[in-house]
């Protein structure tokens, strides 16, 4: 049975809004799946049987497999890369919009004559958010505490701490939630990392690329997930065991960021303090943080004793939930950190100028100090505002500390308190 996306809605403003669409996003995540509810017809070139003469009629006379009723969904694209002008074509001379919808495995790139651009639209998906997964009630939406947030009168998470370590080790994956058991819902991140360095990063531009070196880089990178760590720190720590160029590693982060592995969070730079004072580099993060539980080579077990790496695995977690989310509301996410360690976790901004300052914190005992942070930087704002009249910086719309608890309350200093296991878009 299929579980309903926040991508099915942001499929749909595409296909009105354009001639057709690209599913993009790490290997695993639903993208056919989610086409296939909107597709009137398909074209599956993986499939065996048909596959040889799909690939012939796509060689030489592509312009035939684009009959059929349309939304006309083609999986694995790649296959077929002619395809992709034929389409192209297609929808210039009908001047039609939603025609056409592809996907196509995140291992493979795929260079075009023509970019697509304002024909064939582009749409990246995740792995399942909590809600997405049904582990998440929803009982708090971020989408009404911006429009109505007088309106929030507290909401409770009946996700467990232990169910949401498990959440964290088996991630996002759709093929994980089928399965029955315990041991083999956390087989499929295991899997997908062990995939990712022995066969994708070679595949994705037909370079071969040193299995071994692809997991070092990414156990460094799930090291210093959710930190500020610099490139030279995943050099150096690569470098501690391989004999390994710089200019090496920078190739496989690049592989691994076009395989939608790693997906970094950029910082939020405003005017508040001196440009100098502003930590500008990006906070490290994985697209799930599955894979960095599976390229550590831990189990849920081990965070029974290890709450610190746990923390920064959690906001990861809710990083990746909020990207999601924000999606629907035409958000971004991004961070705030100075060189006076002042921080919000997670900026959250909205198109229309409206933004959310976060913080997460997976116990109850950090609240307090997750919600300093956020009140310190709006008073740092105010007075920021107080001098410069001319061009004052709005002040943030939420103050949200986003916990593994239970409960979700608004404290008397503004400051929201809401469960990731009750959060949706």
């Amino acid at each position: 049975m299929y579980k309903k996306r926040i991508i099915d809605k942001l499929l749909d403003l595409k296909l009105e809004s354009f001639g057709a669409t690209l599913i993009k996003g790490p290997k695993g995540c639903g993208k056919t799946t989610s086409a296939k509810q909107k597709a009137k017809s398909f074209v599956e070139f993986q499939d065996e049987e048909v596959r040889d003469n799909l690939l012939a009629v796509a060689e030489t006379a592509p312009k035939k497999l684009l009959i059929g009723e349309r939304p006309r969904l083609f999986d694995e694209w790649q296959d077929a890369p002619k395809l992709w002008g034929a389409i192209r074509k297609d929808i210039d001379d009908s001047g039609l919009n939603g025609q056409y919808i592809l996907t196509g495995s995140s291992s493979r790139e795929i260079k075009t004559a023509h970019t697509g651009t304002l024909r064939i639209s582009q749409l990246q998906m995740y792995p399942m958010s909590l809600f997405e997964s049904e582990e998440s009630n929803g009982s708090a939406s971020l989408k009404e505490l911006f429009d109505s947030p007088e309106q929030f009168d507290g909401c409770e998470s009946n996700l467990s701490i232990d169910g949401l370590i498990f959440a964290i080790c088996r991630g996002g994956w759709p093929r994980a939630l089928l399965n029955k058991t315990p041991r083999s819902k956390l087989e499929i991140a295991r899997d997908l990392f062990r995939q990712t360095c022995s066969v994708d990063i070679s595949n994705i531009d037909n370079t071969k690329r040193n299995p071994r070196w692809a997991q070092a880089i990414l156990q460094s990178y799930s090291r210093n997930i959710c930190t500020l760590a610099g490139t030279g720190t995943i050099i150096g720590d690569v470098k501690a065991n391989f004999d390994i160029s710089d200019p090496t590693v920078y190739d496989y982060i690049h592989a691994l960021e076009k395989l939608f592995i790693i997906e970094d969070v950029e910082a939020w730079c405003p005017a508040i303090r001196s440009k100098s004072s502003i930590r500008s580099s990006n906070k490290r993060n994985m697209i799930d943080p599955s894979i960095a539980v599976a390229a550590l080579g831990l189990s849920p077990e081990y965070f029974n004793t290890d709450f610190k790496t746990l923390g920064f695995l959690f906001e990861s977690l809710c990083i990746r939930d909020l990207k999601i989310y924000s999606a629907a509301m035409d958000g971004a996410m991004s961070y705030y950190h100075d060189r006076y360690n002042l921080e919000a976790d997670g900026v959250l901004h909205l198109n229309d100028g409206r933004y959310a300052l976060l913080e997460f914190k997976l116990g109850t005992k950090e609240i307090e100090e997750g919600a300093k942070h956020l009140l310190e930087i709006e008073s740092l704002i105010r007075k920021y505002n107080e001098k410069e009249k001319q061009c004052p910086l709005r002040l943030p719309d939420l103050k949200i500390v986003i916990t593994g608890s239970q409960y979700g309350y608004k404290r008397k200093d503004g400051v929201y308190v809401i469960p990731i296991g009750c959060l949706k878009d």
